[in-house]
């Protein structure tokens, strides 16, 4: 599969994990806070630190988890090294630099007032959280992508509070309108890419949804039988729920899988199955034997590539039409959160305008200013939480947090948690029972998504295709990126261009629980080298489009795998989860106030979208105002 990928900027990376072997624990902090940061574990001031150039592995990179497992495994906080009491103190520290613990940074300062003393402390080498920016140099030009968090979608739907966020920090949505070309792949469909190992055969089509299905399957490896039941039902327009009122068709429907629906009411042969299976994998994370059969009618492919079989002839109430998937910087929601950081701590990302955003360069040595009242410290894992006495017997909240091997502490009037809402048990263990039972519950989705940057996207249009889906794939789906161009960045709108691609794979584990699922996806994530995906990116892309005449040693110029063991908030599934009621819903339960502490992120309202991040930071900052 040729030549392996240059790997760019990684010493700081390696400088997290090994920095517990380097510094010596006993070093005292007086001098340390007089050189204007705590400890001399600083990689963020070197000039070349610039985390989205990073190649290899990213998401939750090696050194973001190690003294979170290490809790998680039982390991005391107090026993991670010596305390060394930082003597700063905050109005606010924000636990995660996420877009929801950036907006609650931006919410509590706007209601205080610009001279609030806020910290917030990440445990990345980036600010964004999921929203992450991805850069490549590629046929000698730079091109972008995102890292996780995509889009601003249906911001129609945004509350006024996130809607006036968006506005606040200079978004306007109606742009996207302009800037995202919406023609420039209108003569590229989809192809679907059939694997030997779970089909017996490579096999690549094109024409996926616009030629017959007798005809687009007919050099598909599935038996007769299965092609001719696919066919069918997508063909035809038969209520397999027939004598069901529409209300009971949808509770049927809630409680039985889409598997099951295909199988014990389509009649469709279990060999079709294969076909469907990863099909709810990008919005779900697991299979079609795993989300009920309502739900994937009610939520259809966003980048149309598939659709779901069966529901024509059911009669259901007819989905209401969704505003474009068009919402998209080239950087993915990464510069929503550059932008609310810009909003926090002028000078650290330049310009002004959202146009500028996109090709500005963050300057990290600006985040954790001393003289600055507003102040970001990323590669700072928080280890506990709890609360304390501050001067006069005022109430306050202790941190301690893991920076370059060395165990710190800081103190905040108030806190918010903004980090993963799973691993809130551990740091801050004094929740009550029922609370971190809650808190527990909520086990995220995980899912990598993955980028290659492309010397040109020639195989693309020679196949006469835009993205591929593939059902048995290490990578389930693969596209050309969104085509935005805004301010001073052009997409790569030829063919001979250089491109991004995007890939997506999710560990799921068919047969089991969605949440047992999910761990045991995240455990496969974690055992998983960069070298691996590297093997199966190229291998996979080699078949897909070998008769496109790609190469991909020589097509391939650079690969990020965006690995997020914890990726989307946990979701509600019909099929596993009992109908609480609103007080009994474990996100409701887990994000209880506690004391002078609240607790935010999209987690805390599961709902896996930059909304819902922004809302609960709003109501996360509400709650530590009226306490």
């Amino acid at each position: 599969m040729g030549r392996g990928i240059t790997r760019r900027d990684f010493l700081n990376g390696v400088a997290v994990g090994i920095g517990g072997a380097l510094l010596n624990r006993e070093l005292r902090a007086e001098p340390l806070l007089a050189a204007g940061f705590v400890g001399d574990f600083a990689p963020e001031k070197a000039p070349d630190y610039y985390p989205p150039a990073k190649l290899g592995m990213r998401g939750n990179h090696d050194g973001t988890f190690t003294y979170a497992h290490m809790l998680r495994d039982g390991v005391d906080w107090k026993n991670l090294g010596a305390d060394a009491n930082t003597g700063e103190t905050y109005d606010l520290v924000v636990v995660g630099g996420g877009i929801s613990g950036l907006a609650a940074a931006y919410f509590f300062r706007k209601q205080t007032g610009p001279a609030a003393r806020i910290l917030i402390l990440d445990n990345h080498d980036d600010f964004g959280g999921h929203a992450k920016r991805n850069e490549f140099t590629a046929g000698g030009r730079t091109v972008l992508s995102y890292g996780g968090t995509q889009s601003i979608e249906s911001p129609g739907n945004y509350s006024a509070v996130a809607a006036g966020v968006l506005k606040d920090i200079g978004i306007e949505v109606r742009r996207f309108y302009k800037d995202y070309n919406r023609t420039l792949y209108d003569q590229l469909g989809t192809g679907c890419f059939f694997d030997k190992e779970t089909f017996g055969r490579d096999v690549m089509l094109a024409g996926m949804n616009v030629t017959p299905w007798p005809e687009f399957l007919r050099r598909a490896p599935l038996s007769d039988e299965a092609k001719t039941d696919i066919a069918r039902v997508y063909a035809e327009k038969t209520d397999y729920l027939k004598g069901f009122s529409r209300e009971e068709k949808i509770a049927k429907l809630s409680k039985i899988s889409y598997a099951e629906y295909l199988t014990k009411y389509c009649k469709m042969t279990p060999q079709a199955l294969p076909f469907f299976q990863a099909m709810p994998h990008d919005l779900f994370g697991v299979g079609s034997d795993a989300v009920s059969a309502m739900a994937c009618y009610e939520n259809p492919d966003d980048y149309e590539s598939f659709t779901y079989a069966g529901f024509a002839g059911l009669g259901l109430e007819p989905l209401a039409k969704a505003e474009p998937y068009i919402f998209h910087f080239p950087d993915g929601n990464a510069s929503v959160a550059r932008l609310l950081v810009r909003a926090l701590i002028p000078g650290a990302v330049p310009g002004s305008t959202m146009e500028d955003v996109v090709t500005a360069r963050a300057d990290y040595g600006k985040l954790d200013a001393s003289d600055g009242p507003l102040r970001i410290r990323l590669n700072s894992t928080v280890v506990h939480v709890a609360q304390a006495q501050g001067a006069g017997s005022a109430p306050a909240v202790e941190i301690a947090y893991e920076r370059g091997g060395k165990l710190q502490t800081v103190r905040g009037v108030k806190c918010v948690l903004a980090c993963y809402n799973v691993m809130i048990p551990y740091i801050c263990p004094d929740l009550p029972a029922k609370q971190k039972e809650a808190l527990s519950y909520l086990v995220k989705t995980p899912l990598v998504y993955t980028h290659v940057a492309l010397r040109s996207w020639e195989a693309f249009e020679k196949l006469g295709i835009r993205q591929v889906v593939a059902p048995g794939g290490y990578h389930t789906h693969t596209a050309l990126d969104f085509p935005v161009s805004i301010g001073d960045y052009a997409f790569p709108s030829t063919p001979k261009e250089p491109a991004v691609l995007f890939m997506l794979r999710t560990p799921c584990k068919p047969g089991l629980p969605m949440r047992d699922q999910y761990r045991a996806g995240r455990r496969e994530l974690m055992d998983t080298p960069f070298a691996t995906f590297e093997h199966n990116i190229r291998d996979q892309l080699g078949k897909m489009l070998g008769e496109g005449g790609f190469d991909p040693a020589r097509d391939i110029e650079g690969i990020t795998v965006n690995r997020w063991a914890h990726g989307y908030a946990y979701t509600p599934n019909s099929l596993f989860d009992p109908d609480w009621r609103e007080d009994e819903k474990p996100w409701v339960v887990g994000r209880r106030p506690f004391g002078n502490i609240a607790i935010a992120n999209s987690d805390a309202g599961a709902n896996a979208y930059t909304n819902e991040a922004i809302d609960q930071a709003f109501r996360a900052v509400q709650e530590l105002r009226s306490s």
